[in-house]
């Protein structure tokens, strides 16, 4: 579903993606975890579009990115880690905007609309403008519209950012869900025992570079650790603990 052939995106001298090449196949859950700067944000930029890479290419459900976007976009959901919004509309009229970009018919959205507000806690906020939101239920908005046209393959970075116990369990469920229905998704997290609870399969990026890529047990037996956590450290820096070592 998503085949990524020497990828790589450089601004300037410097090279943020250096020659990736990875497969995710439809259906899968894949976790993409790396340290600031990794590359893991301007990798899924180029996969959705967003940035035009310096060379290699990127298809999509058989589709080259950069020669089909609009084709390709049709079939793609996207939650950047700042999701932006319009501020002035109803939390309601952005949903049927959303509606209105895939050209959803109107009782199909006003049908989803109130199955998605219902399970996302947003029916006694479907008044409400964006801008009087709390963090949380913008968030809660951005993955019930993007859910909306059930897209193929899911795009998310950070998935759980300021989001209560609640909301994130109920992210973790329907993202396990959606992928066993077929949908295939590409996340980033910087939280670690999330990938462990759902990924079907890990790749660790770091300085541009895929470090490693397998299912957790994999990982773990291959670099003899206990935990992700630690096999993560182990490939992509030094551990804080040696750092904390030399305080006095």
């Amino acid at each position: 579903m998503i085949a990524i052939n020497n990828l790589v995106k450089k601004f300037g001298d410097f090279t943020a993606v250096d020659n990736l090449c990875l497969d995710v196949p439809e259906g899968e859950l894949f976790c993409f975890l790396g340290p600031n700067g990794a590359g893991k944000t301007t990798t899924i930029k180029m996969l959705t579009g967003l940035l035009k890479p310096t060379s290699g290419s990127a298809m999509l459900n058989g589709m080259d990115i950069q020669c089909h976007p609009v084709e390709v976009k049709k079939l793609l959901g996207y939650i950047p880690d700042m999701p932006y919004l319009y501020d002035r509309l109803t939390t309601t009229e952005f949903f049927k905007f959303t509606g209105d970009l895939y050209s959803i018919p109107d009782g199909k959205v006003a049908e989803e609309l109130e199955r998605s507000f219902d399970l996302f806690g947003l029916i006694e906020h479907r008044t409400a403008l964006i801008k009087d939101l709390s963090h949380g239920l913008r968030q809660r908005l951005i993955y019930a519209s993007t859910f909306l046209h059930d897209p193929k393959i899911l795009f998310i970075d950070e998935p759980l950012i300021g989001l209560d116990p609640y909301t994130i369990r109920l992210i973790k469920r329907l993202l396990i869900r959606k992928a066993r229905n077929g949908t295939t998704i590409f996340l980033t997290t910087h939280i670690l025992p999330v990938a462990e609870d759902i990924a079907d399969r890990i790749g660790i990026i770091a300085d541009g570079r895929i470090v490693a890529l397998g299912k957790n047990e994999e990982l773990m037996s291959l670099h003899g650790a206990d935990n992700l956590e630690d096999v993560f450290l182990k490939l992509t820096g030094k551990d804080p603990d040696d750092c904390l070592d030399s305080l006095p």
